[in-house]
């Protein structure tokens, strides 16, 4: 019977499972950030007045200019595995700045999607990009 259920519950941590899983992980991770980069691009070359938080001394505008800036530039980076670990960086900041500093007053379900952002990006700060990425292609780098 354990034989059975060792079996059954077997987990594969093989080197090109992980690096599957890395893929896997920075792609996901990456479309989910443009989805929320990308409309703040439409929002500020619309005509509209700009509605956002104004966090760190700047104004809404150019504060949303810089989130979203980095939650596309360092996303599409973090798709190919360009430079993942420094990517990571400027989009863990901005999860940090927005689940405690902008949402810092909230109640934690406001806050559980950049938190859950943030420790994605912790993850593959601490991993790095995998076998299958541009950083490996180029420097061999994992």
């Amino acid at each position: 019977m354990t034989d059975l259920l060792k079996e059954i519950l077997k987990i594969n941590q093989s080197a090109a499972s992980i690096d599957a899983a890395l893929l896997v992980l920075r792609v996901t991770i990456g479309i989910l950030m443009l989805r929320h980069g990308i409309p703040k691009i439409q929002k500020l070359l619309a005509s509209e007045p700009v509605q956002f938080f104004a966090t760190l001394g700047l104004n809404e505008r150019n504060s949303m200019k810089m989130a979203a800036f980095v939650e596309v530039f360092f996303s599409s980076c973090l798709i190919l595995g360009l430079g993942t670990q420094i990517s990571v960086i400027p989009l863990l900041l901005t999860m940090v700045i927005a689940a405690f500093h902008t949402l810092g007053s909230q109640p934690f379900d406001k806050k559980e999607l950049p938190v859950l952002f943030l420790l994605i990006y912790l993850t593959l700060l601490l991993c790095g990009s995998g076998k299958f990425s541009v950083d490996y292609l180029l420097f061999g780098l994992k």
